[in-house]
């Protein structure tokens, strides 16, 4: 039998066949040593061949084998750094989530983001959410965020999950797609949810006051059929992402402004940095280029982590 893994727990595995019916299946195993260094070798997105489990009776099945991926989001495992943690397969978009406060959403952690769904040629789109609660000048950070973004070519919509404001925007990209929503936990993802799709429900929590982080709400990455032809991936709330599986010189080619720059850099393997007549560093001195986007390079290409609380908004 052949299907589409909806939920993931690491050891269950929550498939939907074909025919529409759900089965809860494990993997073989020996299925571990195939060679994936990952924490999870299935992911939610991942269509899959299984087989009944004759030893139990009702919807249990094992998993023998996982399609091609046609793409995939994958990140640094928190606990093993060594391996890495795929958070879905098979996407057709993602939703990235980004609040200016409460909590706060630096440029380093979005573009670490964009440079993984750049790698894997998935499409982005960056959600501003919680515009309802924001001043003056909060609203102007949004304002500069979104025309940083835009410059690029990425698409920026202000949303309140809250009040409603352009999830009809949101819903239509969806329409007949396979969408990934992913951010800080606190962003609003199961509220933003939960006003896309009402009958999901999705359990929420309010943001901590004490460190002014959301509470981890989404324990397991789920997807959802939604009643307007659209699916949905659910993540958890995630602190930092780890760049993973790029070589030094290739980081620069997912960074789309400067990909467009380097036919004019001196040398075909620049990187950007102390080498001359790079036109990248030329760019930069001209303000061409947001400082904090090369800055995000920099701390990827020498292989520094995330780091959650930095301040984005101090522009060289």
């Amino acid at each position: 039998m052949t299907g589409v893994v909806y939920k993931s727990t690491g050891s269950w595995y929550t498939v939907k066949s074909d025919n529409g019916q759900f089965y809860e299946c494990r993997i073989k195993g020996k299925f571990r040593l195939k060679g994936i260094k990952s924490t999870n070798p299935i992911s939610v997105g991942d269509k899959v061949d299984f087989e009944l489990d004759d030893k139990h009776e009702g919807d249990l099945g094992v998993i023998h084998n996982i399609h091609h991926r046609v793409n995939y989001i994958v990140r640094k495992s928190v606990n093993l750094s060594k391996q890495t943690h795929i958070i879905a397969s098979n996407i057709n978009q993602v939703f990235l989530l980004v609040t200016i406060d409460n909590p706060p959403t630096f440029t380093i952690f979005i573009d670490r983001f964009l440079v993984t769904a750049e790698a894997y040629s998935i499409k982005t789109v960056l959600l501003f959410n919680k515009i309802d609660a924001y001043n003056e000048d909060t609203l102007l950070e949004v304002k500069y965020l979104a025309h940083l973004y835009r410059s690029i070519g990425y698409e920026c919509i202000g949303i309140s999950a809250k009040t409603g404001k352009n999830i009809d925007k949101v819903k239509a990209l969806m329409t007949g797609k396979v969408s990934m929503f992913t951010g800080h936990s606190g962003v609003g993802k199961s509220t933003l949810v939960n006003a896309i799709e009402p009958e999901l429900n999705l359990k929420t929590e309010e943001i901590s006051e004490q460190h002014m982080q959301g509470q981890h709400t989404t324990t397991f990455a789920e997807m959802f059929d939604l009643s307007f032809n659209a699916k949905i991936i659910d993540t958890p709330g995630i602190k930092g992402f780890g760049v993973v599986d790029m070589e030094r010189d290739e980081i620069g080619d997912y960074f789309p402004e400067f990909f467009a720059l380097k036919q004019d850099c001196k040398f075909n393997d620049c990187l950007h940095l102390k080498e001359p007549h790079c036109a990248v560093k030329g760019a930069l001195d001209n303000d061409e280029i947001f400082a904090s986007r090369y800055r995000s390079y920099v701390q990827i290409l020498e292989g520094e982590e995330d780091v959650y609380r930095t301040n984005n908004f101090d522009e060289e």
